[in-house]
């Protein structure tokens, strides 16, 4: 036999086997003693046993009532647990905050910055830092998988979008040490337009055009020596010598190790790094993190 008893049923049942009394039981769950006693005798239906003796002396546990009992009990206290768990969850939730980022954001101390004028908001919230690849140019902020994002612009359905800006920066081109054009102390980008190019993967849709400068290239299409979607694909990329890239002056450090160099470059703008959230999203712990980041940065 398939019985479908409700969580209620059990309380019910549990209040009225602890009280022995239905008065009692009803004024403890707050309901009704008709109310109470018409869910019981549906239990009983449910379970084709009587759960209680009712004469003049009192209430008085069957067998059937005396074998449920401490199943029931389990459930109840399991059920309650799981809530809790639940309830704690859900509130950790709305103390964290997950910010996602493509590159490191660690200009001149950006990230402490940013934390503390936070924390003093808000001392019980929880920032957890999430890299994301490359692949998806809005770190995380698309599929709300973030909340904030330290991301690169431009990015992808603008309107979708609010952020500010915290570092703008030359872009640089890096490439082989070996190149013809690593001699040089800085580098036209008309001297580059026949180069390869390392290429962000296409899901990067307009980032990747940007990082190939296609503004800048009168309508010349790039050619691509290869995709990149990190750090280490990149440096092992351009040490082989199948392309050279673009990157912020800001990320040279990371890329002009043994074997790579960066140069100045001539004839295109620079980079602007952003913390981007969701336009719609009016939380206040996003608000104040995107007010500690202006803070952090001198802006209004």
């Amino acid at each position: 036999m398939v019985m479908d008893v409700h969580g209620r049923d059990l309380r019910y049942f549990a209040a009225v086997a602890e009280e022995l009394h239905f008065t009692r039981a009803a004024e403890r769950l707050f309901v009704s003693q008709p109310a109470l006693s018409k869910q019981i005798r549906m239990l009983e239906r449910q379970l084709g046993a009587p759960l209680f003796e009712r004469d003049r002396k009192g209430v008085r546990l069957t067998s059937v009532g005396a074998a449920l009992l401490p199943h029931a009990c389990q459930v109840l206290a399991a059920w309650d647990a799981a809530r809790e768990a639940v309830e704690v969850t859900k509130a950790r939730q709305r103390t964290t905050l997950l910010v996602g980022m493509s590159t490191s954001p660690g200009r001149g101390g950006l990230l402490p910055a940013i934390r503390s004028r936070f924390t003093d908001a808000h001392p019980d919230a929880t920032v957890k830092l999430r890299q994301i690849t490359w692949e998806d140019s809005t770190a995380g902020l698309s599929d709300a998988s973030s909340d904030l994002a330290f991301v690169w612009l431009p990015l992808p359905d603008p309107d979708r979008y609010t952020w500010v800006v915290v570092a703008e920066e030359p872009r640089l081109v890096a490439l082989s040490q070996e190149h013809p054009l690593a001699a040089r102390e800085a580098v036209d980008f008309a001297d580059l337009l026949d180069e390869p190019f390392l290429a962000l993967p296409e899901s990067a849709g307009v980032l990747r055009e940007y990082w190939l400068a296609l503004d800048a290239r009168g309508g010349r299409p790039p050619r691509i020596g290869a995709e990149i979607a990190s750090t280490d694909e990149t440096y092992e990329a351009l040490v082989d010598g199948r392309g050279v890239c673009l990157l912020a002056s800001g990320n040279a450090p990371l890329i002009a190790l043994g074997g790579v160099v960066t140069r100045p470059v001539r004839g295109i703008s620079p980079s602007q790094l952003a913390l981007a959230w969701r336009a719609d999203d009016h939380r206040p712990l996003v608000r104040d993190y995107a007010h500690a980041c202006r803070q952090a940065t001198g802006q209004p």
